[in-house]
């Protein structure tokens, strides 16, 4: 990305944020808390996801924090749109609720995690940080908690297509999608599978291209819905 760092280690380009948010209130304490950070630069804001295209365009942000209720497009809707552009920014949505269907639409939309907008300030500047260097602002366990409350009725259509999009992936590939789906690091699933880091790195981009994803929080997502993190090693 843009943070090359001076040999010191202090970066040299700033991460370039976006907020969203229709609550002006929200918004400037997002402003406030997070234009203290010496590596993040507030580059714009808006009200509502109909903004978010031409603001994109104007300021080239690196990430986007954006609501997910807003009146006349909301977050997902936006989500959906930027992540389908080329060179689209990271996305990370702000919601008051963590077991929220919106959310887990806006993880499958491409978002790279959420943030409740009563996180103390470090955790959400933390979170910016980790979504430029792209990393997902989702632990494992509040995944697992998210794919639970949204499996209903759709549950057997759902598995059934997922299972037909991993048959594309070959045993190798599978392994490590299944490993970054329980949540594994790069370093982990190397150890795992007595691989190097940069093998396993290839292996996730080889992953994302051919199911079309993202974000390894999608690929998290695809493995529970085709029923692999329930099934046994080997």
């Amino acid at each position: 990305m843009l943070h090359d760092r001076h040999p010191n280690g202090r970066q040299m380009t700033a991460i370039r944020l976006l907020l969203v948010d229709d609550d002006p209130l929200v918004r400037a304490g997002l402003s406030f808390m997070l234009g203290g950070a010496d590596d993040i630069e507030i580059v714009g804001e808006g009200a509502d996801g109909d903004e978010v295209d031409a603001l994109v365009d104007r300021t080239r942000p690196d990430v986007v924090l954006m609501d997910i209720r807003m009146p006349t497009v909301d977050g997902l809707a936006a989500t959906e749109r930027l992540r389908a552009r080329a060179d689209a920014p990271q996305v990370v949505v702000l919601t008051t609720f963590h077991a929220d269907d919106q959310v887990l639409r806006a993880l499958r939309a491409g978002a790279a995690g959420f943030v409740l907008k009563d996180t103390p300030p470090a955790e959400i500047v933390e979170a910016v940080r980790r979504v430029a260097a792209g990393d997902p602002v989702l632990s494992p366990a509040v995944t697992r908690q998210l794919m639970a409350h949204a499996a209903g009725a759709t549950a057997d259509t759902r598995r059934a297509t997922a299972r037909s999009r991993v048959a594309a992936l070959n045993d190798r590939e599978r392994e490590v999608a299944v490993a970054v789906g329980r949540g594994a690091s790069n370093a982990a699933i190397a150890a795992e599978l007595f691989l190097s880091v940069p093998t396993v790195k290839t292996h996730v981009s080889r992953v994302l291209a051919k199911l079309g994803l993202n974000n390894r929080v999608q690929i998290a997502l695809l493995t529970y819905d085709a029923g692999l993190l329930d099934e046994p090693d080997g």
